[in-house]
């Protein structure tokens, strides 16, 4: 295995070993000792002091890697259109898009009047683009994320939503990375900022009709949104100080969020747990009408049943039939779609606890076809749906009589390409707004004519972001391959390369995986990306379960009492692609974030033979501890995903028996400090409120405990002022990801 050179002079020759302090906690009659929980309390300045040694010693242990971390960096910034814009979607008499400037870190949200109306011809034909993305004529700049963003070190946005008058813009930003937002409310025709600023909130805002109502969300102290609350402008206090609470949600393991109808008819409040959920609807009011005060419940909440709500105008006698589109997994664990009539719900005539009982079947549940969304339109309705470990879109077309036909796939560019629905805000719009990408595809954005004239179900091209400096998506290679998991199961890989580099067992590798939540890794289009390909490096993406890739069933497969398949599946994919010529075994680096971090980490642990180097970007590495203590944020709705650790033995020495943190193995086993133990770049931040700093820091001191006088080669780098993503910004952005690259480069031989 490679190894960087020494410090140089005037730099740290050793790493940092943090304090250890006995602290003791006993569960299930099992005694722990831990020495670095005193590491928690972020106002110990011991806390801080750690934080900088580590940071000195991974600067000085890549010091060497300076010149190629600012030539990564460049090329990314040479394949990238630094002053570009997106294809404007038209709402009302708006096209809407957003733009960034060249040597800006952060983007504009801009839009200009529409020069047609939209009913007549032309009128939903988006502006011409200027090839070097400078703005359309006549442009508002609604906000500036770099003037908001002033001297703060972070910054992010949060809700940024215009009222449907277009005269307001509500928006939120954090400053700090903790993901609290602060809204504010923006006067589109003066520019300035209203009398407005409430802190503490989620991520979104939600305007009612009327222009002047505003729901919003709340968060507790552990991070969960618990409330939904009721501002109206000129009416309310500036700082939300007694707004009224329209919905309230007292368990812990739901979460409660706020949107609009695209058909502007209602508000839609939903509660969600990992497995179940319930959704209330309001009258969203209307131009001169306030909206409703008393949310009414769709279908009520049943354990274990899930369900989403939009709502649908089907044409029929006195101007149309409301209807509410229900995606449910009701008896469909990839969920099927259903039809429920709206006048029932609203008048209260059907009992929320039967409601189901009275859903009209629209598409049957089909194992394998895992359908994720609804999207209602005055004259058609889309479905996401995702087959094959790949997302598609559906559309099925509304009939004069008011019936619903049989869903139409959209087809996609390439075999392995997501094709995902994208700036559909208006109702009445003849178009459906696309966006399709690949491994090796830049995105690209493209509209369904369902207008019924002469370009009726066609794809139009609107745009395929540029990639400068001759990008040839012709010189790479995206393939689908299958690992063998010791249970027998096929586990699905994504594999890229350039065409050039050869399957023979030779090639430098860069394995990455997630593998929880149910969330998918599909397949996307990465500029920086190239630079590993570029120099010969096989990128493959694992998709273990406990994502969501092939349906329920494999979720299911890879949470809570299955967890540990999550972790074998991994292994397996890195045997696989050393055992089929994929790459050298030899050369091979895993990648993962989050609770991919906790993957790569329990792998390193079950195999860690099989990589030259970990990358662990802010890992849950340290679960059950986490889980251990429900005053932290996440904990208590986490327990469905990873399970109660607290109040059942078997989840607990479940957790204890794949967690990194508490399983690292001996030395002799191979563990830290041995020959085999690989190199190892970890990131956190420290305001990271999904996965505290902590945790990293408790790992990466135990590794180098264990491995006495072999101390590994493990670097621990901090952002100060990140959040979960890491640093805002996307110059910012690119250098962390220069830095990352850097590593992994120099870990494979390459740098």
């Amino acid at each position: 295995m490679s190894s960087a050179p020494p410090p140089s002079s005037g730099q740290p020759s050793h790493p940092p070993v943090a304090r250890r302090e006995r602290v003791t906690r006993e569960h299930h009659g099992d005694v722990v000792v831990d020495e670095h929980e005193w590491l928690r309390d972020a106002e110990d300045p011991g806390v801080r002091e750690l934080v900088d040694a580590e940071n000195a010693w991974a600067a000085a242990r890549t010091a060497h890697l300076e010149p190629l971390r600012e030539q990564l960096f460049e090329e990314v910034r040479s394949r990238t259109q630094e002053s570009d814009l997106s294809v404007p979607s038209r709402d009302g008499a708006w096209w809407y898009y957003r733009r960034t400037v060249e040597g800006q870190q952060y983007g504009l949200i801009c839009r200009v009047p529409a020069a047609v109306a939209a009913g007549e011809p032309g009128g939903w034909e988006p502006p011409a683009l200027p090839e070097d993305g400078s703005a359309l004529t006549g442009e508002q700049v609604l906000l500036d994320g770099n003037v908001e963003a002033g001297d703060s070190a972070f910054f992010s946005l949060g809700a940024a939503s215009v009222s449907p008058d277009g005269q307001l813009l509500a928006w939120s930003a954090d400053t700090t990375g903790d993901e609290r937002f602060t809204l504010r409310v923006r006067d589109l025709v003066t520019g300035a900022d209203l009398d407005v600023a409430i802190a503490g909130l989620g991520h979104g805002a939600t305007w009612a009709s009327d222009s002047r109502t505003l729901l919003y969300s709340v968060v507790d102290e552990a991070w969960r949104p618990f409330e939904v609350r009721r501002h109206v402008l000129g009416e309310s206090s500036p700082d939300g100080e007694g707004d009224a609470v329209v919905l309230r949600e007292d368990d812990e393991r739901y979460w409660l969020g706020v949107g609009r109808t695209r058909s502007g008819r209602f508000l839609v409040l939903s509660a969600g747990s990992k497995n179940t959920s319930e959704v209330w609807l309001l009258d969203a009011g209307g131009p001169d009408r306030a909206p409703g005060e008393v949310p009414v419940s769709v279908a009520g909440r049943r354990d274990g049943v899930e369900y989403s709500v939009d709502h649908a105008v089907l044409p029929g006698a006195g101007g149309g039939r409301d209807v509410l589109l229900v995606l449910h997994d009701d008896d469909a664990p990839d969920f099927a779609l259903a039809l429920l009539d709206a006048e029932g719900v609203l008048d209260g005539s059907v009992d929320p606890a039967t409601a189901h009982q009275r859903w009209t079947t629209v598409i049957d549940h089909e194992p394998g076809r895992r359908l994720e969304d609804v999207d209602a339109f005055s004259g058609h309705v889309a479905v996401s749906w995702r087959r094959e470990a790949l997302p598609r879109v559906a559309v099925l077309e509304v009939s004069e009589d008011g019936a619903l036909g049989e869903p139409a796939e959209v087809p996609a560019p390439t075999a392995l390409a997501s094709s995902v629905l994208a700036g559909n805000p208006s109702f009445d719009a003849p178009l459906l707004r696309l966006q399709q990408t690949s491994f090796t595809t830049p995105v690209r954005v493209v509209d369904l004519d369902l207008s019924g004239g002469e370009r009726d179900g066609q794809l139009v091209l609107r745009r395929e972001t540029p990639v400068r400096g001759g990008y040839d998506a012709s010189a790479y290679v995206e393939e689908r391959v299958w690992a063998t998991a010791p249970d027998g199961v096929r586990v699905p890989l994504s594999v890229v390369r350039r065409a050039d580099v050869a399957a023979d067992g030779t090639a430098p590798g860069y394995l990455y995986g997630y593998g929880s939540y149910e969330i998918s890794l599909d397949p996307w289009f990465s500029v920086p990306r190239l630079s590993l390909l570029d120099r010969g490096v096989v990128f493959v993406v694992a998709h273990v379960r406990g994502g969501g890739e092939l349906g329920r069933r494999w979720y299911e497969g890879g949470r809570l009492a299955e967890k540990r398949s999550t972790f074998t599946d991994f292994v397996a994919a890195a045997e696989h692609l050393g055992r089929e010529g994929h790459v050298d075994p030899a050369r091979l680096v895993a990648s993962g974030g989050s609770a991919g971090g906790l993957l790569v980490g329990a792998a390193l642990n079950l195999a860690p033979q099989l990589f030259t180097g970990v990358l662990a970007a802010v890992p849950f590495v340290d679960p059950l501890t986490t889980m251990l203590d429900e005053t932290l944020p996440l904990t208590v709705p986490e327990q469905e995903e990873w399970g109660d650790p607290i109040r059942d033995a078997d989840a607990y020495a479940l957790i204890k028996g794949y967690a990194p943190t508490e399983n690292l193995p001996s030395v002799a086993d191979g563990g830290p400090g041995s020959p085999t133990w690989p190199r190892m770049l970890v990131t956190t931040s420290l305001h990271d409120t999904r996965v505290l700093y902590v945790e990293p820091f408790k790992w990466v001191a135990r590794m180098r405990l264990q491995a006495a006088d072999g101390a590994p080669d493990v670097l621990l780098k901090t952002e100060v002022d990140g959040g979960h993503g890491g640093r805002s910004g996307r110059y910012e952005a690119w250098r962390e990801r220069a830095f990352e690259d850097a590593w992994a480069l120099d870990v494979l031989g390459l740098a």
